[in-house]
């Protein structure tokens, strides 16, 4: 599974008026250890640090003032990778022996602009794992160290959506929890493999969701996934600590509601009262609708 610029940023959505808790629901004989936590947590913080390390070497200073980028953001990008390899070398001291190494990895940011929007899902998507994942973890260190990363992460996409891109520094009064499998679908889309050493983690990638570029609320789309199907489908749009559906046309088509706003994550299930992973057809894929200071939609 490949994860385009597109799909990254531009995925439509569509609502009914019923909004469904979707925090992740806790597994039960699967439930996986802190150790695999961690080392998921590490897997994602592998991605990020490998993201700025070859992103920052592909961008001069230069190249970001020609984007019309401020003179100060490839400073803070910088920054942003120090965080980054921290986060990795404190998670590496923590697990010890078992830690996974890094793995190889495709991002599709092509110039400046697109390290920015890549920058700024990967960190949203940050936000969305460690925050998905608390609930798995017992230890009192490990849950205050998790949470400090989750802040950090919080902070960098708030000013890259924010300072940079001048959009919504936040979403709703909540952020979005997600599903360690949800957020390994996202995550996949970039890894072309890891070492056959690294622990195997518990989780699988559902297949991949795409929405039309350009996507605006109010619009109806046509989506695409590679599933086989029978039955009535729905997408849910995951934002915040709830989720709304609406049914999936068999031509593929939703209708995007005009009330979205900020990050939303849709998910194509066979349910239209929940999000688990035994509902999951395909997705989640990645939205974001820019909205401004009255709270007004901007295209």
């Amino acid at each position: 599974m490949k994860v385009t610029a597109a799909s990254l940023t531009l995925l439509a959505v569509a609502a009914l008026p019923e909004l469904c808790v979707a925090v992740p629901a806790k597994r039960d004989s699967s439930t996986p250890t802190e150790i695999q936590i961690l080392n998921f947590a590490l897997t994602l913080e592998h991605l990020e640090n490998a993201f700025y390390t070859q992103g920052l070497q592909k961008y001069t200073q230069q190249d970001f003032l020609d984007a019309d980028l401020p003179t100060w953001a490839r400073g803070r990008w910088n920054q942003i990778a120090q965080h980054e390899s921290t986060h990795v070398s404190f998670l590496e001291s923590v697990i010890g022996d078992q830690a996974v190494q890094p793995c190889t990895y495709s991002f599709p940011d092509t110039d400046p602009m697109s390290f920015v929007t890549t920058s700024f899902m990967l960190e949203t998507v940050g936000v969305s794992a460690y925050s998905g994942a608390a609930h798995f973890l017992s230890n009192s260190d490990y849950i205050t160290s998790s949470a400090a990363i989750l802040a950090v992460e919080a902070r960098q996409s708030a000013w890259i959506n924010s300072a940079v891109l001048k959009a919504n520094p936040w979403n709703t009064a909540f952020d979005t929890p997600l599903d360690l499998n949800h957020v390994w679908t996202l995550a996949s889309g970039v890894i072309v493999s890891c070492p056959p050493s690294n622990m195997p983690l518990p989780v699988k990638a559902f297949p991949a969701l795409s929405f039309p570029a350009g996507a605006q609320p109010g619009q109806t789309v046509q989506v695409s996934f590679n599933a086989t199907t029978s039955g009535q489908l729905y997408v849910a749009f995951i934002a915040g600590l709830g989720a709304t559906f609406a049914p999936l046309s068999s031509q593929m088509t939703v209708v995007i509601p005009s009330s979205l706003q900020g990050v939303v994550f849709p998910v194509v299930t066979s349910s239209d009262t929940m999000v688990t992973d035994n509902v999951t057809i395909a997705g989640p894929a990645f939205l974001s609708f820019h909205f401004n200071s009255d709270g007004v939609d901007e295209p």
